[in-house]
């Protein structure tokens, strides 16, 4: 029957999109859509990729791709993900965390309960580089275009995602 057919997907979607437009793989439709990525949640901004070195080098060897949720990545770091996105080194996306302050704390804590990840946040002793696979999140599928992102299927733990909401 009907049932069959129809995927019911949990889902998240907030307002923010990519960081470039060198991260977008579906030309077709100006968007992003990464398989099964990590995802790494990082309060703070980004601006030294030498930080992310030790996660992104885990990354690749894993040969998944990557979306970071940060309050910003700017500058250099940002270049060099767009080089090694667009050689195929590593399939990675960027995108700002939602809300502001407080708010966005909350918000990137509902993504790590949604997909199972860790914030990573210098406030409570957490650092990029420090950072492992096991910090990251993880999702079915990501979809990100100019002024949204769409994390389908987290793999957090349902009892604590009914938890937060």
């Amino acid at each position: 029957g009907l049932q069959d057919e129809l995927d019911v997907v949990e889902g998240m979607q907030f307002d923010r999109g990519y960081l470039s437009p060198y991260f977008i793989n579906k030309p077709e439709t100006g968007s992003i859509e990464l398989e099964s990525p990590f995802i790494l949640l990082a309060d703070k901004k980004i601006s030294n990729i030498r930080e992310m070195l030790p996660v992104l080098e885990a990354v690749a060897k894993a040969g998944k791709p990557l979306l970071i949720i940060a309050e910003d990545v700017e500058g250099e770091a940002l270049a060099t993900l767009v080089v090694n996105t667009m050689r195929g080194i590593v399939k990675v996306a960027a995108v700002k965390a939602p809300g502001f302050g407080d708010r966005r704390k909350a918000m990137l804590q509902d993504i790590a309960t949604l997909t199972g990840g860790t914030v990573i946040s210098e406030e409570i002793g957490l650092e990029l580089e420090k950072t492992t696979l096991e910090d990251l999140g993880q999702a079915k599928r990501v979809v990100i275009n100019k002024d949204t992102t769409i994390i389908i299927d987290g793999i957090g733990d349902e009892a604590a995602i009914s938890g937060r909401v």
